[in-house]
C-alpha cells in the first residue's frame, strides 16, 4: 500500500521482518539497525531476493561486514549512524576522528558507502512544536556539517537520511536531508497527538475493547490489558496520563475526558470514572486509542479494517514476533 501511493521503499526494525518483505516481493529495503556480522548468512540470502541496505557505526562491526562480504564476493550497501542527540547508537559527530571514521568505512571493501543516517528519538520529549522544529533543524546542521567534513576529505555522500514521527512534518523543510523515514504515521497513536504531529481523527488504529465489569460507580474494567495495550506510557505535552484515550463511541474519535485507564494487568484494563455520569455496563463495546502503536501491532495476530462500524477486511501481521 505503501509503495502504491509513492514510497520508494520501506524500513524494517529487524532482520526477521527484512526477510518477511523481501518474500512478499519488495524491492527495496532498509534497515536503520545495528545489525552484527554473526547474521551474515541471512544478509546474504536476502541480497538475491531485495535490494537491503542497513547501517554501521563502529568499526570493529564495520570490518567484520566487510571481511564477510568480500569473501562472499558481494557488496551491501551501508550507511553510518549518527548520534544528534538520543544517545543511543550513532557515532558522535562532534568526537575527533568522526569524518575520518566514515571515510574508512567508505574505503572498505565490500561496503558501498551510501550516506549518514539517524533518529531523533529526544524529539519525544518535545514540549512544544516549538522544540520539535528545533530539534529537526538541529539534526539537519549536524548531518550536513559531518556531511561537508567527509565530502572535504573526497568522499561523496549521496545521502542524508532522518527518521522520528515527530520531526517529520518540520525536517521536510530542512536542506540536505534526501529520506524521511517517518515509521509511525501509518497509524500514528495517542504519543503522537500529544506531540502534535496529528489529530485525534488521524489515528488509524485503535482497539476495540468490551466493558466486562462494572464493580463501582467510579470503575469501569475493560478487557484490553497490557497484552494488548502494553505498558507504553504516553510522551508528549502534559496532561496525558494514563494508558490509552477512551473514544465517547465507535465512530467518533472523541476522547471521553471522564475516563482515565489508570492500571492495566496482564487481561484487564482498570478505568477510572471522574463524573458520576459514564453509562457503561458489562458487553458494551468502546473504541480504545493506544499509547503507542507499534508495540500494540506487534501484539495482535491481526488487524480489521473498518469504515465507521463495518468491517471492509482483515489483513495478517505478517511480521509480528520477528525480534531478531
Amino acid at each position: 500500500m505503501q509503495l502504491g501511493r509513492g514510497a520508494v521503499g520501506i524500513c524494517c526494525a529487524k532482520l526477521g521482518e527484512a526477510e518477511i518483505f523481501a518474500d512478499a516481493g519488495i524491492p527495496d529495503i532498509r534497515l536503520p539497525y545495528p545489525l552484527n556480522p554473526a547474521n551474515a548468512d541471512r544478509v546474504l540470502r536476502l541480497l538475491d531476493r531485495t535490494h537491503l541496505s542497513f547501517i554501521v557505526d563502529h568499526a570493529d562491526v564495520a570490518r567484520g561486514w566487510s571481511d564477510a562480504l568480500t569473501a562472499a564476493g558481494r557488496e551491501v550497501d551501508v550507511l553510518v549512524k549518527v548520534d544528534v542527540g538520543f544517545h543511543r547508537c550513532g557515532i558522535d559527530p562532534e568526537a575527533p576522528g568522526a569524518a575520518d571514521f566514515v571515510v574508512r568505512v567508505a574505503e572498505l571493501p565490500g561496503l558501498r558507502f551510501r550516506g549518514l543516517l539517524s533518529h531523533a528519538g529526544h524529539a519525544y520529549a518535545a514540549a512544544s512544536d516549538r522544540e520539535t522544529a528545533s530539534f529537526a533543524k538541529a539534526e539537519a546542521e549536524v548531518l550536513n556539517t559531518l556531511a561537508a567534513q567527509v565530502v572535504d576529505r573526497g568522499v561523496t555522500v549521496p545521502e542524508i537520511s532522518v527518521g522520528a514521527t515527530p520531526t517529520a512534518r518540520f525536517s521536510v523543510q530542512q536542506p540536505g536531508i534526501t529520506e524521511l523515514r517517518p515509521g509511525n504515521y501509518i497509524y500514528f497513536d495517542r504519543t503522537q497527538v500529544a506531540l502534535g504531529s496529528a489529530s485525534w481523527d488521524d489515528c488509524a488504529l485503535t482497539v476495540l475493547a468490551r466493558v466486562v465489569g462494572r464493580p463501582a460507580p467510579d470503575r469501569v474494567i475493560l478487557d484490553c490489558g497490557s497484552k494488548t495495550l502494553s505498558t507504553d506510557q504516553t510522551r508528549g505535552l502534559p496532561g496525558n496520563a494514563g494508558y490509552g484515550t477512551v473514544f465517547k463511541s465507535l465512530d467518533e474519535p472523541t476522547p471521553d475526558e471522564s475516563l482515565t485507564i489508570e492500571r492495566l494487568s496482564e487481561e484487564h484494563a482498570t478505568v477510572r470514572v471522574s463524573n458520576g455520569h459514564c453509562k457503561l455496563a458489562p458487553g458494551d463495546l468502546v473504541r480504545v486509542l493506544p499509547n503507542h502503536a507499534c508495540v500494540v501491532s506487534n501484539l495482535v495476530d491481526c488487524v480489521w479494517l473498518v469504515s465507521g462500524t463495518e468491517v471492509v477486511d482483515q489483513l495478517e501481521v505478517a511480521a509480528r514476533g520477528r525480534i531478531a
